[in-house]
């Protein structure tokens, strides 16, 4: 690197938080990693006060949801040294789940700082900002720069910082694991720290930042945005988007992505991975059954009432149709085929059509709420064009309150309904909406609990229909 050449990029790393952890770190800050420049960006826009909230004022606090091993905790070492260098008089304080962790993040940030060049590395920290840490106040977990009384304080959340006030306060990973997520008690002391000891650190026009998993909605981050929602700007990206693309393959492949969907508990794979804050004691199904094979009557012959399906269509353009298809046994629902899409009407009529045929249905209950009547004609004209004629598809609109229907029935869906052993594998979008609805609070879906509730009330027979819709059975 030339004289001028590295001038130049000194210059661009003391402006922009991006350069700098490029320059210094070129290994792990790359180009095909954009998601590390969006956090970079996002670091420094939330320090300079450029992310506004809705009346114009700056937003002063950031959480954070990233998944693991995506270099959350590394940038936001990297952000403290960086504010050092622009602004030596900055006053840290970070906490993490114990004072372990906490310490590594304070050391990593003041060795970071008092790095010196070797013959592996051609730029360090000292090239690009010319602050010291103080010589005989450099403890691991504390410490000070040149001509500064504080500088840095890291500690274990629960811990104490008392003596001590930030311009920047920074909380990352106060949980541990889904343990501690899910233990009430636990919550409750994280709780009462951080109301009786963290906000009370922050001087005037200090900015806060929570970097965690999205546990649960009694987890600190959670308690906020359901108390202050509009004073939090929140940077959210998941490992994995709908299409399987994945935030950095790099850091984390699809098929490991796969692999850790497979091991690890739902739950706590959609907090991780996806930042999905999933409260298990609010779940709006406990449990839910499954079935290796169906009922039979003594000689070992099935035992079976009638075959049933039941067809949500999708309400808007971002719902899903949510189609069930199952045998009917001793007032027991056995699914045995479920689609689950935001594909179009033109596709989801004949996807529909061929699971009547391939299930032998012979009973199909469609929706007409919101174009479910065209929907059930569209179905009707494919089960003729293909010959099918062992049932009948009956349209009909619902009008009872969906969400007192959801509720007052969760217990005849746990009770009466039955999914194959494997149907994690066989629906893993629709498993998922299922055994993450919330009994209380804002659902991003209910498509899934809405059609699931709709086969139980048809199997036992006591759903009201409207009749000013004119509901009706056409046989085939």
């Amino acid at each position: 690197m030339t004289k001028d050449r590295k001038n130049l990029e000194v210059a661009l790393a003391r402006r922009s938080f991006w350069a700098y952890c490029a320059l210094l770190e070129p290994d792990f800050y790359k180009d095909n990693r954009p998601h590390l420049k969006t956090l970079c960006d996002t670091l420094q826009d939330f320090w300079e006060g450029k992310i506004k909230r809705a009346d114009g004022s700056p937003y002063v606090k950031l959480m954070i949801q990233i998944p693991p091993r995506h270099g959350k905790s590394r940038t936001l070492v990297n952000f403290t040294t960086w504010l050092f260098g622009k602004r030596p008089e900055t006053k840290v304080i970070t906490a993490s789940y114990n004072d372990d962790l906490a310490q590594d993040f304070s050391r990593y940030a003041r060795d970071k700082i008092h790095e010196e060049r070797n013959a592996f590395k051609y730029l360090v920290y000292s090239d690009v900002f010319d602050c010291k840490i103080k010589r005989g106040d450099s403890a691991y977990h504390q410490w000070s720069l040149e001509g500064q009384y504080f500088s840095y304080k890291g500690a274990g959340v629960g811990g104490s910082i008392t003596g001590r006030g930030g311009d920047l306060l920074i909380i990352d990973d106060p949980i541990k694991g889904a343990a501690e997520a899910f233990n009430d008690n636990h919550l409750e002391k994280l709780w009462l720290w951080y109301t009786g000891t963290w906000i009370s650190r922050k001087e005037e026009g200090a900015r806060e930042i929570i970097c965690n998993t999205a546990w649960c909605k009694k987890d600190i981050s959670g308690r906020l945005l359901d108390m202050e929602p509009d004073e939090w700007y929140q940077l959210t990206m998941e490992a994995c988007n709908g299409n399987g693309e994945m935030l950095c393959p790099e850091l984390l492949s699809y098929p490991s992505y796969l692999d850790l969907k497979k091991r690890v508990g739902e739950v706590i794979f959609l907090a991780n991975y996806h930042g999905k804050r999933i409260d298990i004691k609010g779940r709006l199904y406990g449990s839910l059954l499954t079935y290796i094979d169906f009922p039979r009557d003594e000689k070992g012959n099935l035992i079976e009432e009638e075959r049933l399906s039941y067809t949500d269509t999708a309400d808007e353009g971002d719902d899903y149709l949510c189609h069930i298809a199952g045998k009917v046994a001793l007032g027991i629902v056995y699914v045995t085929d479920v689609i689950y899409t935001k594909a179009p009407q033109e596709e989801t009529e004949p996807l529909v059509a061929e699971s009547i045929i391939a299930n032998e249905t012979t009973r199909a209950e469609v929706e007409s709420n919101n174009g479910g009547r065209a929907f059930a004609r569209g179905v009707i004209r494919e089960l003729k064009e293909r010959n099918y004629r062992k049932g009948s598809v009956h349209w009909f609109y619902q009008g009872q309150n969906k969400r007192a229907r959801l509720l007052t029935n969760s217990t005849n869906v746990m009770n009466n309904v039955r999914f194959p052993i494997n149907w994690r594998d066989r629906w893993p979008e629709y498993y998922e909406a299922m055994n993450t609805y919330q009994r209380e609070g804002k659902n991003a879906h209910d498509d899934a609990p809405d059609a699931t509730t709709g086969i139980v009330e048809k199997a036992l027979g006591y759903v009201i229909e409207a009749p000013e819709i004119g509901a009706g059975d056409f046989g085939l």
